[in-house]
């Protein structure tokens, strides 16, 4: 299978251009979240339902194979999370009945041209105001930095705001919902690598930071490096760390830094960040350690083996297991000590972390807007 650490050239095709500064390829006028009083809640608060992307393309897989084994597991999430809320996935017209087959009550199927699955990057990111009033914000989701063809996923924020009659704030910002964390109470946490890049913003950090501030209402940015070209994300911050609460984070680390090994440098990096920053209320943050799988199932080289990219519905976590039982079982202890009274749901979602992701890579939560 193609994998998304390989950056999935092979799936390019036809582009748009890199940006040249913000705002490319953007429907909307440019206009202001927060300035609106719009702010992304946390992903714990309630949700109205979760919006997922059934993948249409065996292109970007490599085969019809890998592509339907990515699919069964879209399924998989889909049903383990339709246990708790409404889900709604998005699929191409075409492939509407192949899905429908896979799914259980409680997962309605929109027609939507979707490419593929990763529904946290190019899917809407929900904002809410203090009337209860609901609204999208628009990342400027343009392929991972013009990695892969996009021309229907950069349209889908744009096309689910139109069919449910919401408004779009796009102030030019260009990047992905996977590379920015949210603790709902003003606080946002990301790799610079992923956003501060030429491949999305051409803007300084500064610069990027007050976009992303803006287009989620928050008031404070802890920015680590990350890792630049390793990837198609640029090193996404929710494969690492999460918020879990105000002032509360997880990350996930390996033993040790490995020699020549990116990933666990940076990871190490972050760390170090995050131990010494503070959130906007000032605060210092608890950082919660999991620990990294070594004996897992999956033999590919490009594996994301992410207890971080869990999910969060009403009433439970939904966190891939990848067969190391020590490790899992840890992962999925720590995560149920970290939310209290939600059910923990471990499953195997090998076929997307073979293709470069995880659970809350292929996820969208909407959260219920308060009256």
């Amino acid at each position: 299978m193609v994998s998304r650490r390989k950056m999935m050239q092979a799936s390019v095709g036809t582009v748009t251009g890199m940006a040249s500064g913000f705002g490319a390829g953007h429907a909307s006028e440019p206009n202001s979240a927060k300035t609106a009083g719009f702010h992304m809640p946390l992903e714990s608060d309630v949700h109205a339902r979760t919006f997922m992307q059934w993948p249409a393309s065996a292109a970007i897989y490599g085969s019809q194979d890998d592509l339907d084994s990515v699919r069964e597991k879209i399924a998989l999430i889909a049903n383990s999370i339709a246990r708790f809320e409404p889900v709604v996935l998005l699929a191409r017209p075409e492939t509407m009945a192949d899905a429908a087959t896979q799914l259980r009550e409680g997962v309605e199927i929109w027609p939507m041209a979707v490419q593929d699955l990763w529904c946290r990057d190019s899917g809407p990111t929900f904002v809410t105001n203090a009337k209860g009033e609901l609204a999208i914000s628009d990342l400027g989701f343009n392929g991972w930095g013009n990695k892969q063809a996009h021309a229907d996923d950069s349209r889908i924020a744009q096309s689910i705001a139109e069919k449910m009659g919401l408004k779009v704030f796009a102030n030019g910002l260009a990047g992905e919902g996977g590379g920015i964390e949210n603790d709902g109470a003003g606080t946002l946490l990301a790799h610079a690598s992923c956003w501060v890049n030429p491949n999305r913003n051409a803007g300084t950090q500064a610069e990027v930071e007050q976009l992303l501030l803006d287009a989620l209402g928050a008031e404070k940015m802890i920015w680590a490096p990350g890792v630049i070209g390793a990837d198609i994300t640029d090193f996404h911050i929710d494969a690492l760390a999460r918020f879990v609460k105000p002032g509360q984070v997880l990350i996930q680390l390996p033993e040790k830094i490995i020699d020549g090994d990116p990933w666990s440098a940076a990871a190490f990096k972050t760390y170090d960040i995050l131990k010494k920053a503070t959130d906007a209320q000032g605060n210092r943050l608890d950082i919660v350690v999991v620990p990294e799988p070594v004996n897992i199932r999956s033999r590919s080289k490009d594996f994301v083996n992410s207890y971080a990219n869990y999910y969060v519905c009403n009433g439970a976590v939904i966190c891939a297991e990848f067969g190391d039982d020590r490790a899992d079982a840890e992962a999925a202890s720590i995560i149920g000590q970290l939310y209290p009274g939600r059910e923990v749901i471990s499953i195997n979602v090998d076929a997307i972390g073979e293709a470069g992701g995880g659970i809350h890579c292929s996820t969208q939560q909407q959260p219920m807007a308060k009256s």
